[in-house]
């Protein structure tokens, strides 16, 4: 049989029930598990057998969900995350050490930018913000010898940014290093980064791949095409002993497939913690299984949406990149062909004082710090998500202070496009 389509692996990947077993994903909700010698537990924690212990480190829950995205985004291993924030944090920590350098677009989730702006920062880990949109030039010239890592977003939040992947990927090849994009707003039903040159996947789960508002989570896949060996002196972590695992060796016990993976699990998430309940994965495999088909409607909303927007007298802007004139039209046509996401993001005329009235007089569209859902959203993310930077920062992101962000959501879109023009009407 052939590889399956997206639409089949959306329902059947990661899980194959034996005669007898579950239809469905079994919730394994344990802590702990029982095994009836040292020897056999002990071989786990030396990583020389495969299996469970310690549901902070690894849950079989879990496990089949990650290898489900892992099988969407045609990757070789994949692990869940409590969160799309832990998610980017591990996959960047999984290869940067204090005294290390990450390039990234300037345009990217307000809190991901405060993560590698601040938070790394605070941990040594330095950073250089490059426009999406530089030249080639001016995005080699970003990197440094300390560089780790290059980061972007393939479908930026706010700003709707179409990320350039294979140039970015050209870019972080050329220095040695691999490319991270986070896919949270395509999803691999709209654009799969490793087919286009990206080294590793992130995800917030919380997002369409939910789809229903339930659950927080993130997720990373390995695409297992980086050579870590090859640039063995700049990740010491994955090609060098790890003697806090009895001398392991990463790159070389588990290879460029499983490497990156294994770490992340074997220090991170034993150090962090940051994992997620069996019960939330449960529940993301169930938003999944549907995940192709929500995946349609929301672009088929968000591009009604986008037309009605762009010829009303009231509205300033529209950014999205399904509209012929957006700036991103093209690069998504080679990206997302079909379809980017739910998501528009627009200005209303009058500034920040419009979009606050504007907003308020929604009916069906209510005000979330939350995106990628069954029901439609709005944001002004200038004083919510992306309220930490300052005006240069916001610039550099692609906010602009009166930016609305309006996630359509499963809705028919004739009723959302009521909903804007009546509450258009009242400002």
């Amino acid at each position: 049989m052939s590889v399956p389509s997206i639409n089949t692996l959306c329902v059947q990947a990661g899980y194959k029930p034996g005669n007898g077993e579950p239809r469905q994903i079994p919730i394994i909700q344990s802590t702990t598990f029982k095994y009836d010698t040292a020897a056999g537990m002990g071989a786990l924690f030396d990583l020389e057998a495969e299996g469970y212990f310690y549901s902070r480190l690894q849950n079989p829950t879990c496990d089949h969900v990650a290898a489900k995205i892992a099988a969407l985004e045609g990757g070789t291993a994949g692990m869940l995350t409590s969160s799309g924030q832990a998610a980017n944090f591990f996959a960047l920590f999984n290869i940067c050490n204090a005294g290390d350098h990450i390039v990234s677009s300037s345009s990217i989730y307000g809190g991901t930018f405060n993560l590698i702006s601040v938070t790394m920062a605070k941990m040594g880990i330095t950073a250089t913000f490059v426009d999406p949109d530089c030249s080639d030039e001016e995005l080699d010239a970003a990197f440094r010898p300390n560089t780790r890592a290059v980061f972007g977003e393939t479908i930026a939040n706010p700003a709707l940014t179409v990320l350039d992947i294979e140039r970015f990927a050209a870019a972080a090849h050329r220095h040695g290093v691999p490319l991270i994009v986070d896919n949270t707003f395509p999803t691999p039903v709209g654009c799969r980064p490793i087919e286009w040159g990206a080294d590793i996947v992130t995800h917030s789960t919380t997002k369409y791949m939910d789809g229903h508002g339930d659950c927080v989570g993130g997720a990373i896949v390995d695409g297992g095409h980086f050579d870590w060996m090859a640039h063995a002196d700049k990740f010491p972590g994955l090609t060098t002993p790890d003697e806090s695992y009895h001398g392991i060796t990463y790159a070389e016990r588990f290879g460029m497939g499983g490497a990156f993976i294994t770490k992340a699990t074997a220090q991170l998430m034993r150090d962090f913690g940051c994992v997620q309940s069996p019960i939330n994965a449960y529940m993301l495999n169930l938003g999944l299984e549907s995940l192709h088909v929500r995946m349609a409607r929301h672009c088929e909303n968000g591009q009604a949406v986008a037309e009605f927007l762009a010829q009303h007298p009231k509205v300033a802007y529209v950014d999205y990149c399904g509209l012929p004139g957006d700036k991103y039209h093209e690069r998504a046509q080679k990206y997302l062909p079909n379809g980017s996401c739910g998501v528009v993001s627009f200005g209303v005329k009058g500034g920040r004082e419009a979009a606050a009235a504007f907003m308020e007089h929604l009916r069906l569209a209510a005000i979330e710090t939350h995106v990628a859902d069954a029901r439609t959203c709005c944001l002004h993310p200038a004083s919510t998500t992306h309220r930490q930077m300052n005006d240069a920062q916001l610039a550099a992101a692609g906010v602009r202070p009166d930016l609305v962000r309006m996630s359509c959501g499963l809705e028919d879109k004739a009723d959302l496009i009521a909903d804007i023009a009546q509450a258009l009407d009242k400002i």
